[in-house]
C-alpha cells in the first residue's frame, strides 16, 4: 500500500466519537506514525482495535498499558 493510501486509511481509522481521541490519533498520524517501527505499528493498530473509553483512558494516563512496549508508544501519543 502507498504511503498515502496508508496515512488516509488511518486517518479514517482514527475517526473516534470522542473529540479527544480525534485530535490526539490524527495528529499522531500525521507527525509521528511514518517513523514507527513495524511493531509500534502493530501496537498503534491494536490501540486503534480498542474502544474509544479505554483507548482514552490510557492515553491520558487513567489506566497503564498491559505492556511496556505499549507504554512506550503511549509516551510518544502523549507528547503530540
Amino acid at each position: 500500500m502507498s504511503g498515502n493510501a496508508e496515512q488516509a486509511r488511518l486517518r479514517w481509522r482514527c475517526r473516534r466519537g470522542l473529540l479527544e481521541l480525534d485530535i490526539v490519533l490524527g495528529r499522531f498520524v500525521e507527525t509521528q506514525h511514518d517513523d514507527l517501527s513495524a511493531s509500534e505499528r502493530q501496537i498503534f493498530d491494536e490501540f486503534l482495535d480498542m474502544p474509544d473509553n479505554p483507548l482514552w483512558d490510557m492515553i491520558s494516563g487513567r489506566k497503564e498499558a498491559a505492556t511496556e512496549a505499549q507504554a512506550a508508544l503511549l509516551e510518544k501519543l502523549r507528547l503530540v
